[in-house]
């Protein structure tokens, strides 16, 4: 056996080293820290949105019915219900026929005002796009081909364009589509797209939030990680290049 042979053999069996005990303890603490950090930032946020309403709130309070006049601690929280219960009572009251007549009597002064009306108009559509059930909210995803050929985004897709913008545009069937932007999902590019462009995604609004916040690192798990991969397999099935033509000799 010659020398070289042998100094192989010895470098390949040499048992490799075991993680240092620094390496151990960045390890543990990077764990803990994923672990720790989404809770902490979430028990963060829903404090401040609890103190906030409180804050709002206490001032209407009177003294008398505050809990802290009776117990040596202040107990928040007391706001966020007394508003919940007074957005409750307005969307029951509102519901009927003499609600229904009140707040068409409050919009129709708002509409009057010039600086309002506009103000009043964009926050009332905007919060009926969120919170509506109907099918103007965000409900449906869908792929298109952006910003290039072979590029796809995740667009949301809301509801036909309007007769007055359809008749405008080439004679297609069209949808609304929203694309957003990452890792700030309230901004981005709205456009109407032909629906024959348009691969509707089986995965849930949240689902497509959490790729587009995450820049694609938080993937959907389980049934939405099978559906995103058909999708992407036949993707690459319908656009496998041609076979190129024999070289002549």
């Amino acid at each position: 056996m010659t020398n070289d042979s042998i100094q192989n053999t010895r470098v390949t069996s040499t048992p490799k080293s075991s993680p240092g005990i620094v390496s151990r303890i960045r390890t543990y603490f990077l764990t803990g820290l994923v672990v720790a950090g989404p809770v902490a930032i979430t028990l963060w946020l829903v404090w401040w949105f609890v103190t906030w309403v409180d804050g709002l709130v206490r001032p209407f309070i009177p003294g008398a019915y505050r809990p802290e006049t009776y117990m040596p601690v202040r107990i928040p929280g007391l706001g966020l219900i007394i508003v919940f219960v007074a957005l409750t009572l307005l969307g029951f009251f509102t519901a009927n026929f003499v609600g229904r007549k009140l707040v068409d009597f409050g919009e129709s002064i708002l509409s009057r005002m010039p600086v309002v009306r506009p103000i009043y108009r964009t926050a009332k559509q905007i919060f009926q796009t969120l919170f509506s059930k109907s099918e103007s909210s965000f409900r449906r995803v869908a792929l298109i081909e952006f910003p290039s050929p072979g590029m796809w985004s995740l667009v949301f897709l809301t509801q036909s364009p309007t007769e007055d913008i359809a008749g405008r545009l080439p004679e297609s069937e069209y949808v609304s589509a929203f694309m957003p932007c990452t890792p700030n999902p309230t901004t981005g590019f709205f456009f109407y797209v032909p629906k024959r462009e348009v691969i509707e995604l089986d995965i849930t609004v949240e689902q497509a939030m959490t790729l587009i916040m995450s820049a694609g690192t938080a993937q959907p798990t389980g049934e939405g990680q099978k559906k995103l991969a058909a999708i992407a397999e036949s993707m690459r099935a319908g656009r496998t290049p041609p076979a190129l033509p024999p070289t002549a000799a």
